[in-house]
């Protein structure tokens, strides 16, 4: 031990070393403290006399403990026995509980258990989303579609028990190779039965698949503004992709296709717009009501300009404009490429001059080949149509161009009657006419 302190005055609990006359049992000197000689405990111990250096605390060099063999009565031994035995003991006491800690720690976190909510049925309304998905995926299909042009994927929905499955014609019109996948994962293959590019409608078939469960058919024109809608379809071939909306319009004149150039391959339909997302791939797939009823045929979206007034590249995502063809029109469509593998159109006999840029679609004044612009004994030439007359109303819903009118009557059957407004020489008639009728694509 090094004790440095170096004060001259010792503590209460030090004794100075006596001097040799201390030793030889000589009378305390001056240094003594009082009341020494006569305190029996300041008689000297028996020890006092051992020779060897003693331990002087205010020494120049106090001396250092040292183990130099065995003590008399092994009490350094002892000492340090007992030492190791209870830094042993320390340690030892310490890893079990260290090791004890651990294990203790493992098991509470084993038994750890966060709040969750307990198992529910999975059971959903059937108007909510989720039922009317449950009701209606059954029926819908995936196909994808190979051909001189490359590979694409399109959505079908399965209208009856004999494997007839009804989709767009843009899915399918230059297919060699069909493929229908089911919502089970089972693929088989389809034949073509017919298609109407006009339409944009086409039916294909598959044969042998047991379970077939068709989608019911509602009602076009029960459909208002505002009513939720449900989307299934293929979006990016992501198959079963299940989307909700609003019918955000009814009515709305759209145009598609025309990559052709030739317009054979344009579709006009009087579409029932909205927001419910729709992408590439969802094409043909059902739009559902809330009773899980088809009310339209997904055929088309607008796509948001991007670039400036010189790029009329579009974005091809969903911006919340998405088209469907109305299922009554579906619906007639369907049964006649089932029945025969043709649609008819609607038609009046005559022919319009799309170049006319004013309101209203334009009665041209010749015809192809120079054959009159009216077709004789036509519909058109029945009701009273002639050449330059610009016909502005279809049933008293006003039109602004040929594109107009030919959706609007599209929209009816061979057949129907209609009420045209058609203004000449400055003054608007009213003309009565029957639909005619023609073979489409």
């Amino acid at each position: 031990m090094a004790d440095q302190q170096q004060s001259d005055t010792a503590p209460s609990w030090w004794s100075r070393p006596a001097g040799p006359a201390a030793a030889a049992g000589a009378e305390p000197g001056p240094e003594a403290e009082p009341g020494a000689g006569s305190d029996p405990a300041a008689e000297p111990v028996p020890h006092a006399s051992v020779p060897g250096p003693r331990y002087d605390p205010w020494g120049e060099r106090p001396l250092q403990v040292a183990d130099q063999g065995k003590a008399p009565g092994g009490r350094g031994i002892r000492l340090r026995h007992a030492v190791a035995l209870s830094l042993g003991t320390a340690l030892l006491a310490g890893g079990i509980g260290g090791w004890l800690g651990v294990l203790a720690e493992r098991q509470s976190s084993t038994r750890l258990e966060l709040p969750q909510a307990a198992v529910e049925s999975k059971g959903r309304a059937p108007e909510s989303v989720a039922g009317i998905a449950a009701t209606a995926l059954p029926g819908v299909v995936t196909l994808h579609v190979r051909g001189s042009g490359g590979s694409g994927t399109g959505t079908g929905f399965v209208l009856d028990e004999q494997g007839h499955i009804l989709t767009n014609n843009h899915v399918v019109s230059d297919a060699k190779d069909i493929t229908v996948t089911f919502s089970t994962g089972e693929s088989v293959t389809a034949e073509l039965v017919g298609r109407d590019g006009g339409y944009d409608l086409a039916v294909v078939k598959v044969e042998g698949v047991r379970g077939l469960q068709p989608l019911s058919l509602g009602n076009s024109e029960n459909v208002k503004v505002g009513d939720p809608v449900v989307a299934i379809g293929a979006p990016f071939d992501l198959s079963n992709t299940v989307t909700a909306g609003i019918i955000s319009a009814t009515g709305r004149p759209i145009t598609a296709g025309g990559d052709k150039g030739d317009g054979s391959d344009i579709s006009y339909v009087d579409a029932l717009q909205t927001d419910a997302p729709i992408n590439p791939g969802n094409s043909g797939g059902p739009l559902l009501d809330a009773k899980a009823r088809v009310i339209g045929i997904n055929s088309a979206i607008r796509g948001a300009d991007k670039g400036d007034q010189g790029d009329p590249e579009k974005q091809s995502g969903s911006i919340g404009l998405g088209f469907a063809i109305p299922v009554n029109q579906g619906k007639r469509v369907a049964e006649e490429l089932i029945r025969t593998g043709h649609a008819t159109h609607p038609v009046i006999g005559v022919t319009l001059d799309m170049e006319y840029t004013g309101d209203g679609a334009r009665v041209a004044t010749k015809g192809e080949g120079g054959k009159p612009a009216v077709t004789a004994d036509g519909p058109g030439a029945r009701a009273g149509i002639q050449g330059g007359d610009v016909i502005t109303k279809v049933d008293g819903v006003r039109v602004h161009g040929g594109d107009e009118l030919v959706i609007k009557i599209r929209a009816h059957r061979p057949g129907d009657p209609l009420t045209l407004t058609v203004l000449r020489d400055g003054r608007e008639r009213t003309l009565e006419l029957v639909l005619g009728s023609a073979n489409g694509s």
